[in-house]
């Protein structure tokens, strides 16, 4: 099986990569070519195994594309992105990632169908809450209408409809997940407005003294690192026949308050300083996210983290080969 990942260089790329080699799409084994491709990636990244071929260069970009797509990929995970913050202040770079670039992407994997009979690519792509936008109402499930109100958000979205117009159309086998912050990632990460929520975890880790842009009370959706990727192998995993017509599920997340899960990392590594000093735009975005139940998503599989406790061990694990944060 050959498989391709997007952003395979990023918080969460490197840990799906190094679970694909382990475990296989079906089992040990199974991936023959995992294709790795980021913007950023170096050598020294990509994991030194011989199943591996990592390209450092933008995935929408046919340069980048024709060569690695002359044979015929099974699946793709599709990560790579301009997250949401960075997008809003750099409009050009936002709309040449996470639009045009995505759609060339999609459809040059569609090609596959009329080039290669049989050989339909099943596409995994990583969309967003953000294509709910705000504010949001006092619920959300899978009956809450998607209406963006960042670039962000209205990309993700375009995303989610055109895999789902393709798939009903022959063209692609796609599964859109709409994920959550997803913790914690490293300190320097860049452009995530909710970057406080793994900087709490990073914090409290070296007992350092936090000021937080958040309310004690603010309310958020909580889902680690290992948990994403369990969902990303999931969604893949899907028989074809078993899927609504919309391809698009809103995993389940832990609806937590900012001030439960520092009472968690205080059980975890004893007490640290944390100030609270509210920032209105990002209260408003990142800390009234209200309780989440996608009925949909949870019966076709897909899991939170199970418990406050487990997020925090999940949040903090490292991938092999990882350095420390």
């Amino acid at each position: 099986m050959r498989v391709l990942v997007t952003g395979a260089g990023g918080f969460v790329g490197r840990a799906l990569v190094d679970r694909l080699l382990r475990e296989g799409m079906a089992q040990p084994g199974d991936v023959s070519e995992l294709v790795l491709i980021d913007r950023h990636m170096e050598a020294t990244q990509a994991p030194d195994d011989a199943r591996v071929t990592a390209v450092a260069g933008d995935f929408g970009s046919p340069a980048v594309l024709e060569p690695l797509l002359a044979k015929p990929v099974d699946v793709v995970f599709h990560l790579a992105s301009v997250p949401g913050a960075q997008a809003e202040a750099e409009p050009a770079a936002g709309d040449s990632v996470n639009l045009w670039g995505m759609l060339a992407l999609f459809e040059r994997l569609a090609k596959q169908a009329g080039q290669h009979e049989g050989r339909t690519v099943r596409v995994v792509y990583a969309s967003s809450v953000a294509v709910l936008g705000e504010p949001l109402p006092r619920s959300v499930d899978e009956h809450t209408a998607p209406h963006p109100t960042i670039s962000y958000g209205t990309h993700k979205f375009v995303g989610e409809l055109i895999l789902a117009d393709w798939t009903r159309r022959g063209m692609l086998d796609a599964r859109s997940l709409r994920l959550p912050g997803i913790v914690a990632r490293p300190e320097l990460s860049s452009g995530h407005g909710s970057a406080f929520m793994s900087q709490l975890f990073r914090m409290a880790q070296r007992g350092e003294a936090y000021t937080c842009p958040v309310s004690s009370a603010a309310t958020a959706w909580w889902m680690s690192r290992r948990c994403c990727v369990d969902n990303l192998l999931h969604a893949a995993r899907m028989p074809a026949a078993s899927l609504h017509t919309g391809r698009v599920w809103t995993p389940p997340v832990l609806h937590l308050s900012v001030g439960e899960v520092v009472d968690a990392l205080r059980r975890r590594f004893g007490a640290f300083a944390i100030d609270y000093a509210p920032v209105e735009p990002i209260e408003q975005r990142f800390g009234r996210q209200p309780p989440l139940a996608d009925r949909r998503a949870v019966e076709a599989g897909f899991r939170h983290d199970g418990s406050i406790d487990a997020l925090v061990d999940a949040a903090l694990e490292r991938v092999h080969g990882e350095a420390p944060t």
